[in-house]
């Protein structure tokens, strides 16, 4: 019988980039991308943390390593999905999402303008075009904020578009563009091309918005530059992650949407829900529910 790992992989064909979070499957980057190539059948993964060091904090023989098993697993890397501006804006009061190490990234204020340079090299390392990035934890009122930490996103777009780099703005409950509405005000104040939108439509509906059609219909469609892949549901008063299909984002509209509307970047798997047992587990059936909903999109 074949080693599970040496049996050839039907690889999916998609008019998107499928993609999955390494991490979500395993925090030993080789096993998750095994997994991703050999089993899922994808070209494609992101990086946030590999073997429980964020990516902007390994070194360089991890590096190295990294490089190697993508190139053993013919994979490619979709952005690298740093913690950029994942902290407090100075001078505006705490709120109950301020300060959080999430993700093995703990970096200060002062510390953003040096993981924007490390986030960019690693995307020239990596040979990615794509960073991540959030707009600072979420404050109860931003409106008196909201002019100069536009001014902040764009200027560091500006940095990452000297190098030929796209910034990614994920909308995220704990941060201050949290739906699609505020997603679209803010890329209609920062007009720069290289800041784009990374839409995740289950953290719009953990916020109480409708992501598809709702949301989707408010952003504009040029500037959607990545997608994660996650699902929610909502039990009592609370949202909680769920398995792609399981949940209540309208998956299969909104990948039609994408596809009718000429979004070609990554569509990525970010699995959150651990119902499944294990990370690895969970991711397993997360992707299958994520690789129905593409074939009823008819995007596979």
């Amino acid at each position: 019988k074949a080693h599970p790992s040496k049996v050839p992989v039907h690889r999916i064909s998609s008019t998107f980039r499928i993609s999955v979070i390494s991490d979500e499957i395993a925090q030993d980057f080789g096993r998750a991308c095994e997994v991703a190539a050999r089993e899922f059948g994808m070209e494609w993964v992101e990086l946030r943390d590999l073997w429980n060091k964020n990516v902007l904090n390994l070194d360089s023989n991890e590096v190295a390593e990294a490089r190697r098993i993508l190139q053993k697993y013919g994979l490619r890397v979709t952005d690298i999905a740093s913690p950029l501006f994942k902290v407090d804006w100075p001078g505006a009061p705490q709120s109950k999402y301020s300060q959080r190490d999430e993700f093995k990234a703990a970096f200060s204020f002062k510390q953003q303008d040096e993981v924007l340079e490390r986030a960019l090299q690693a995307a020239a390392v990596f040979e990615t075009d794509r960073v991540r990035c959030f707009d600072f934890w979420r404050i109860q009122d931003q409106k008196p904020y909201r002019a100069a930490i536009n001014d902040r996103l764009r200027e560091a777009a500006e940095k990452a578009g000297r190098k030929g780099i796209i910034l990614l703005l994920e909308n995220e409950g704990s941060c201050n563009t949290s739906t699609g509405a505020e997603a679209a005000k803010v890329l209609e104040a920062v007009k720069s091309p290289h800041l784009m939108l990374n839409w995740d439509p289950a953290n719009a509906a953990a916020c109480g918005e409708k992501p598809y059609p709702d949301g989707y219909e408010a952003l504009p469609k040029e500037r959607i530059g990545h997608c994660h892949c996650k699902d929610t549901v909502k039990r009592g008063k609370k949202y909680e992650w769920e398995a792609m299909g399981r949940g209540i984002v309208d998956w299969v509209g909104q990948f039609q949407a994408l596809k009718r509307d000429g979004y070609r970047y990554a569509v990525s798997l970010e699995t959150h829900w651990d119902g499944g047992g294990t990370p690895e587990q969970s991711s397993r059936k997360s992707w299958s529910g994520m690789r129905n909903i593409l074939r009823k999109a008819e995007a596979l």
